[in-house]
């Protein structure tokens, strides 16, 4: 796709990022991860996002990226596929082109490694990945990597490839400063963990949709909340939250990073094989799991 068809793609429905999936040895296992991005691509998923956040990108080898990247576009049919991207800007550069070349339709740029950075040092980070490369770029607003609304501007004159801008720091007054100063020259996603939660008060900055996690394994679900939301249906989405989306977030809220650790316990609760966690991440204690197996209930994929 070109930058500008990604950028419509990215704004025209809901949008997800599935698990990697790992065999007993920590490998990638690209035939189950392939049966999973099949399974969501026929929910009409416009794009999945390949080697995300929640896809563990900070687990994974550079190296390991394009091969994830091939497998999900092997299998994606009509659905694009972004590619997670990141670290310091050599690195992210190198990844950038790498997935480029296997076919992704865009990347997605994650914080940087470790350490804050002033604004023109992001500007500088962000300009020479979006300069390395054809495709589209969407910059992710979150922890050490805040861009501001006059450096987004500043980048949006020099690099016709960035296109979106993805917010995890739940500051709705600076994403409606960036909305409000940007307009269309950006396409704008919610990206706090669980974002259904927050879904309501970033439509009203702005925001057009979301990535959602819990689409990996409830991907019906996640398309009725977003279609409750999308058509103002409030008392849909208020039976949604309370039914399934409160009870998640306290089994979510068990334990440090279980943001991704619940997610890939529901994809193997749907009986794909995702596999464990990597470290420094850890699994749900069996207790947790049937709490999620007892949540997910009616919603369990048809054999």
């Amino acid at each position: 796709m070109t930058p500008k068809q990604i950028k419509a793609a990215l704004g025209s429905g809901l949008l997800s990022f599935p698990v990697t999936h790992f065999d007993k040895d920590g490998r990638f296992a690209p035939e189950s991860y392939k049966a999973h991005v099949e399974w969501l691509a026929g929910y009409k998923a416009p794009v999945l996002f390949a080697a995300g956040g929640t896809g563990e990108f900070f687990s994974l080898k550079p190296d390991e990226i394009p091969g994830i990247v091939a497998a999900a576009k092997e299998v994606a049919g009509e659905t694009a596929i972004v590619s997670g991207c990141g670290y310091g800007t050599e690195m992210a550069v190198d990844i950038a082109r790498s997935v480029e070349r296997v076919g992704a339709d865009g990347i997605l740029l994650l914080p940087h490694y470790l350490i804050d950075a002033p604004q023109e040092g992001l500007y500088a980070h962000v300009k020479k990945i979006c300069q390395s490369v054809g495709i589209g770029v969407m910059v992710y607003n979150r922890d050490n990597s805040v861009l501001q609304p006059d450096t987004l501007a500043r980048l949006c004159d020099e690099c016709p490839n960035l296109i979106g801008f993805k917010d995890g720091t739940g500051d709705i007054g600076l994403v409606r400063q960036v909305t409000a100063k940007m307009g269309d020259r950006l396409m704008y996603l919610g990206g706090m963990p669980t974002a259904e939660l927050f879904a309501e008060a970033y439509l009203g900055a702005g925001f057009t949709t979301y990535s959602s996690a819990v689409f990996n394994f409830v991907p019906g679900l996640a398309n009725e909340f977003y279609a409750a939301l999308r058509s103002g249906d409030r008392a849909t989405c208020e039976r949604i939250l309370n039914d399934f989306f409160y009870p998640f977030m306290a089994i979510r809220n068990r334990g440090k990073g279980y943001a991704v650790s619940a997610v890939k316990a529901g994809v193997r609760l749907q009986g794909f094989d995702a596999g464990p966690v990597r470290s420094p991440l850890k699994d749900l204690t069996g207790a947790e799991v049937e709490m999620l197996d007892a949540l997910i209930g009616s919603h369990k994929r048809k054999a």
